[in-house]
């Protein structure tokens, strides 16, 4: 099963790389959203950011605790409004604990584009495991696609940890869910949030991977503040 499994994922691979273009930017892929967030009342608008995906960006720690104050989709919050003053910014958090990305396509149009955003966030990764990589390929390809349409910028997320796989190994069904996504933000030219090479780092660096995690599954404060940093990027 496993051969199977790294052929079906080197095949998706090979097919997303012959059009495979660049992550989108850092600096420039929000540009005109930065612009609009420095706009002082009475001309400025209401930003719609739309954080869609599994328990981690719901925000819970240590099921059943929902924190969601200490979850990355605040923690973004907290730090926009540090550096934009004058911009009124939602975070609408659309996400579900336990569902995975065929769920949260099937509800797309309906509780996240209905939302009018300008940016939507994709976490669906560490739950796709249970559908597989050709099944989560295609229900992400259709919500990147549904939001591109509309003219929506798309910020795709590697998964987060899970304990009982090994983050030192770079062969686990994580790190194809992470190498999909890389290859489907290449694809699409969209933004690319590289969770799972974060957490990856800072084990490398010595740094306790169940110091960064609450449960198995889910992190704790310190990594939810990781993974909010590195969004800050683009908004920098």
């Amino acid at each position: 099963m496993k051969i199977k499994s790294f052929l079906i994922a080197s095949i998706i691979f090979s097919c997303l790389r012959l059009n495979s273009q660049e992550v989108a930017s850092q600096e420039l892929y929000l540009e005109q959203i930065k612009g609009q967030m420095q706009v002082e009342w009475p001309k400025n608008r209401t930003i719609n950011l739309v954080f869609h995906g599994h328990s981690v960006p719901a925000g819970y720690f240590k099921t059943p605790v929902v924190n969601t104050l200490a979850s990355y989709p605040y923690i973004v919050l907290e730090q926009i409004k540090s550096k934009y003053p004058f911009t009124v910014v939602n975070i609408i958090n659309t996400s579900i604990g336990g569902e995975h990305s065929e769920s949260g396509e099937k509800r797309f149009e309906s509780q996240v584009l209905n939302h009018t955003p300008d940016v939507v966030f994709i976490d669906y990764a560490l739950n796709d495991r249970g559908i597989g990589l050709v099944r989560a390929k295609i229900a992400w390809e259709k919500m990147i696609r549904a939001a591109l349409d509309k003219n929506i910028k798309v910020i795709l997320l590697t998964p987060s940890p899970d304990q009982t796989v090994d983050i030192k190994n770079d062969q686990t069904i994580l790190d194809q869910h992470t190498l999909q996504i890389i290859q489907l933000s290449k694809y699409f030219n969209v933004g690319l949030i590289d969770t799972y090479a974060i957490f990856k780092n800072k084990t490398k660096q010595g740094v306790a991977l169940v110091d960064l995690m609450s449960q198995v599954n889910h992190p704790n404060a310190n990594g939810h503040h990781l993974i909010a940093d590195e969004i800050m990027k683009y908004f920098k």
